[in-house]
C-alpha cells in the first residue's frame, strides 16, 4: 500500500522539485501543499509532525501544482500571491513579482513620508506593476497621498486588484515619463524600481527569463535608460530637498550616482540591502 500520508506526499513533491533545479524545494513544496490544503505553512509542518493523510482528489491537485512548479513557472503565479513586507499581493502573468530586497527599498521612502513635517507628504511610485511599493507606503504612512503610475496594461489590471479600496492611493496608467504633471513641484518622495537589466544580459532563472515581463526586466544597452528618464521626471514632480528613491543591480550604484549627479541631485548615496549588495541610490533634489 502507498503511503498517503502528508509528509510522504510532500517530501515526494520536495525531490521532484529539486530534481528540476528549482531553489528551496522543500520550501516550495510545503507551500504548495498549504495553498492545496487552505493552510499555512506553519500548519502544514504541524500537519506533518502529527502524521496527517492526504486524500486522493488534493494528492492530485498537489501533484498537478507541482508539476508546474517542475516547469519553472513562478510559485507566486501558481498560488497566485506574493508577499511583500505585511501585503499579500495578488500577481500572475504579466507582472513583475515582488521580490523580498524590494521590502527594504522602499522603507527610505516609508521614513522620508514619516519625517516629513506636511500633514499630507505626497508619494510617487513611477513603474508600480503590483503597486506593492505604493501600498506599502499608503497603508504604512495613511496621512499620506501616495500616486502610482504603470505603463503596461496587464500589470495595471493587477495593481488596480491590489488597491482596491484604499483611499489615499491614486493608480494611473500611464509612462512614468509624463505621469502625474499636475503634481510638479509638490511631492516629498519619488521612489522606482524600474526595468535595469542590460538588453542583452539575459537572465539565468527561468522563473525571470520565461515569466517576467520583458518590459519590467530590460532598460536599454546599458540597463540605464529608464533611470535616465527618472532622473529628469523626479526633477520636475519634487519639491526642494525631496527624495529620490531608486532599485538597481548591484554593479550600477556608481553609474546611477554620476547620472544623478550630471542632472544635479545632490547628496546621492547608494546603500547595501540585507545581503551587502548595493541594491538603492538616494538622492536629494536641489
Amino acid at each position: 500500500m502507498s503511503d498517503t500520508s502528508l509528509a510522504a506526499h510532500v517530501r515526494a513533491a520536495a525531490q521532484r522539485l529539486t530534481d528540476a533545479g528549482v531553489p528551496d524545494p522543500l520550501v516550495d513544496a510545503e507551500l504548495l501543499a498549504g495553498h492545496v490544503l487552505g493552510r499555512r505553512r506553519g500548519e502544514v509542518q504541524a500537519g506533518i509532525v502529527r502524521g496527517d493523510g492526504l486524500d486522493d482528489e488534493r494528492a492530485a491537485a498537489l501533484d498537478a501544482l507541482v508539476t508546474r512548479r517542475a516547469a519553472r513557472e513562478p510559485l507566486q503565479h501558481i498560488t497566485g500571491s506574493a508577499p511583500f513586507r505585511h501585503l499579500e499581493l495578488a500577481v500572475g502573468p504579466g507582472v513583475f513579482v515582488p521580490r523580498p530586497e524590494t521590502e527594504t527599498v522602499v522603507q527610505y521612502a516609508i521614513d522620508a513620508l514619516l519625517n516629513s513635517p506636511e500633514s499630507a507628504p505626497i508619494g510617487v511610485d513611477l513603474g508600480t506593476g503590483s503597486g506593492a511599493i505604493a501600498l506599502a507606503m499608503a497603508t504604512e504612512v495613511p496621512h499620506a497621498r501616495i500616486f502610482a503610475a504603470e505603463l503596461s496594461e496587464d500589470a495595471h489590471e493587477w495593481a488596480r486588484r491590489n488597491v482596491a479600496g484604499v483611499e489615499n492611493l491614486t493608480l494611473v496608467l500611464s509612462d512614468l515619463r509624463e505621469a502625474f504633471p499636475e503634481l510638479d513641484g509638490t511631492a516629498t518622495v519619488v521612489i522606482s524600481n524600474p526595468p535595469y537589466v542590460p538588453d542583452e544580459a539575459i537572465p539565468r532563472d527561468p522563473e525571470v527569463r520565461l515569466f517576467d515581463p520583458a518590459l519590467a526586466l530590460y532598460g536599454g544597452q546599458d540597463g540605464l535608460d529608464v533611470v535616465r528618464a527618472l532622473s529628469s521626471r523626479a526633477l520636475r514632480l519634487l519639491h526642494p530637498g525631496g527624495l529620490l528613491v531608486i532599485e538597481h543591480g548591484e554593479l550600477q550604484g556608481e553609474s546611477i550616482r554620476d547620472i544623478l549627479a550630471a542632472d544635479g541631485w545632490r547628496a546621492t548615496a547608494t546603500h547595501r540591502d540585507l545581503t551587502l549588495r548595493d541594491r538603492t541610490t538616494t538622492a536629494l533634489r536641489p
